[in-house]
């Protein structure tokens, strides 16, 4: 056995066999054969070593200087890349911002994201800065990739396909296009089509666009390198979604909300609430004065809230106001957070019929994710230069929304996450901080 495991031909066979697994089969790319070239000539014909690298090894037997700084840069040089690999077709670790998934997840915890769940993605920028995002360190819109080189889209298999109710991560779908800095005064985070929308409102379309270009900076990213965002998959490719005063229906069923679903509650009082009160009872956001107060609150927290001997009443918030900030910011649908739909969630290799009524609801998709050029004229609609009365999708698309409900900027904002986005599967709590400390009791807890 000692002989097997130093027989160089050995060698070569298993670390070969487990390459082309990897690399060949698993990715799907023929060309990755060639690091077979690579590998056999590491351990069977060591040209390499005999004309190029030898001269490494005489030097760190002539000074030890020069061994040591050598050790330390092999050194970081394998972790590097095992941590790139690690990050890209494993796992990443993701730092919840918002309370946009309370009380399913709590700002400053930290998600262990599977990629494996859903299939780890090639990166559409290979060529960039590792353990950095989409900026550089100390810089506001300083680039950490080159887009020199662009990969298509290409997922590698998965252990599973993306089931309704999971928490997922994803790249922000309208964060294709950032406001990096502002001249004027602006809203720190606002969405760059939000801005967009309001200044063609004011100037209309051509000067709307001139304005806000003259009045901001503007960065643009690639898929890999937009914002991640996390959220609960309500709707999958294929199913009909509507929210009727705040209940989720699917494909004409009610979806049975999960415990840690929250609303805003109106509530009247006879006596001042206390912040004590409040906590003991579960409530981590509330706002307002006696006698009457909202509160962000599951179901049973509003029932435990409704027992106590102060409060008269208690109302789930239902927001019945139509408006231009809800998807798809057409003045034809007058749909809100809470009343919302029917709408079909488009899946790959369906067709539809494509009408100037239904062409808001996929217009985006059309253009921005499937990269069709798309135009209206007399009422006749455009792909590509052709004149089409149908369009058949090209991806998977997702509907996400976030368990705080009423303070959650989600799909019912931006409309659908397609597949190519899809970061991975939120598996458990890796570990926890807020402004008590270190929260022991949440870390390791898996996210359901």
């Amino acid at each position: 056995m000692r002989q097997l495991l130093k027989n160089k031909w050995f060698k070569f066979g298993v670390v070969s066999a487990l390459y082309t697994l990897f690399a060949v089969v698993w990715t799907g790319n023929l060309w990755m054969l060639l690091g077979v070239v690579v590998i056999y000539d590491l351990y069977i014909s060591r040209l390499f070593y005999k004309y190029v690298w030898h001269y490494n090894d005489e030097l760190c037997e002539r000074s030890a200087l020069y061994k040591s700084i050598w050790g330390w840069i092999d050194a970081i040089l394998w972790a590097t890349v095992a941590a790139t690999l690690l990050h890209l077709f494993v796992f990443q670790l993701y730092k919840v911002p918002t309370s946009s998934m309370e009380k399913t997840i709590l700002i400053g915890d930290y998600i262990y994201v599977s990629k494996i769940a859903y299939g780890p993605q090639v990166p559409n920028t290979p060529i960039s800065m590792p353990f950095v995002f989409n900026t550089m360190p100390f810089t506001e819109n300083t680039k950490s990739y080159c887009e020199a080189v662009k990969w298509d889209y290409h997922r590698l298999k998965g252990t599973k396909r993306i089931e309704r109710g999971d928490v997922v991560v994803f790249n922000y779908p309208e964060g294709d296009t950032v406001l990096i800095t502002k001249r004027l005064q602006a809203t720190p985070g606002v969405s760059y089509y939000d801005v967009l929308r309001s200044y063609i409102s004011t100037y209309g379309e051509r000067e709307g666009r001139a304005h806000l270009y003259e009045d901001y900076d503007v960065n643009v990213h690639p898929v890999d390198k937009r914002e991640n965002y996390i959220k609960r998959c309500v709707a999958l490719p294929g199913d009909k979604l509507k929210i009727e005063g705040t209940r989720l229906i699917i494909n004409g069923v009610e979806v049975t909300a999960p415990a840690t679903e929250q609303h805003i509650y109106f509530v009247q009082t006879t006596a001042p609430l206390t912040s004590y009160a409040l906590t003991k009872a579960g409530v981590r956001e509330w706002g307002g004065s006696a006698p009457y107060y909202y509160l962000t609150m599951t179901a049973e927290e509003a029932k435990a809230v409704e027992k106590m001997a102060i409060v008269e009443s208690v109302v789930l918030y239902d927001n019945t106001e139509p408006s231009l900030d809800f998807f798809p910011h057409s003045t034809e649908y007058k749909w809100t957070q809470d009343n919302f739909g029917e709408m079909w969630v488009p899946q790959r290799g369906t067709t539809i019929a494509l009408t100037t009524e239904t062409l808001p609801l996929y217009r985006r998709i059309i253009e921005q994710y499937e990269g069709h050029e798309l135009e209206v004229i007399d009422g006749v609609i455009y792909i590509d230069g052709a004149p089409v009365d149908t369009y058949t999708f090209a991806m998977d698309y997702y509907w996400m929304m976030g368990d705080n409900r009423h303070n959650s900027a989600d799909s019912r904002f931006w409309g659908f996450v397609p597949e190519d986005h899809i970061v991975g599967k939120a598996s458990f709590i890796a570990f926890s901080t807020g402004e008590e400390g270190i929260r022991w009791n949440r870390m390791f807890r898996k996210i359901r």
